[in-house]
């Protein structure tokens, strides 16, 4: 078992079926990622983390690393933060837009990547 699956089989039943959703759609988004506990959390990374997840008492919950706020307009029915998107395991994230969240945050690890080894080759 991986440490993510450690992770979902300590959560309750309807939490854990909804993060494994979850999971799969990040997959699906960006193949190739590498899943890391990270702050306590399931994350999901290429070179830097890209995103988390996790379930709470209340809750589970998607860490977009600071693009809840951007997608505030497309979120109505879901409680946000600057940092977190949280809604109930009977009412999943859109599809649609956990795809687009995840592209994004690659395209932009990709794009950080890249400039951090521009600077090295100058060094």
């Amino acid at each position: 078992m991986s440490p993510i699956d450690d992770y979902l089989a300590k959560l309750p039943g309807d939490q854990r079926a909804a993060l494994e959703d979850l999971r799969r759609r990040i997959h699906a988004a960006v193949p190739g990622l590498t899943e890391v506990i990270s702050y306590g959390l399931p994350g999901f990374r290429l070179d830097g983390v890209l995103v988390w997840m996790g379930g709470a008492k209340a809750h589970c919950a998607f860490y977009p690393h600071g693009l809840a706020e951007e997608y505030a307009d497309r979120l109505t029915g879901f409680e946000t933060s600057k940092g977190a998107i949280r809604f109930q395991p009977e009412k999943p994230l859109p599809p649609d837009l956990v795809r687009e969240i995840v592209q994004r945050r690659a395209d932009e690890d990709r794009e950080k990547t890249a400039v951090r080894n521009a600077k090295r080759k100058k060094a």
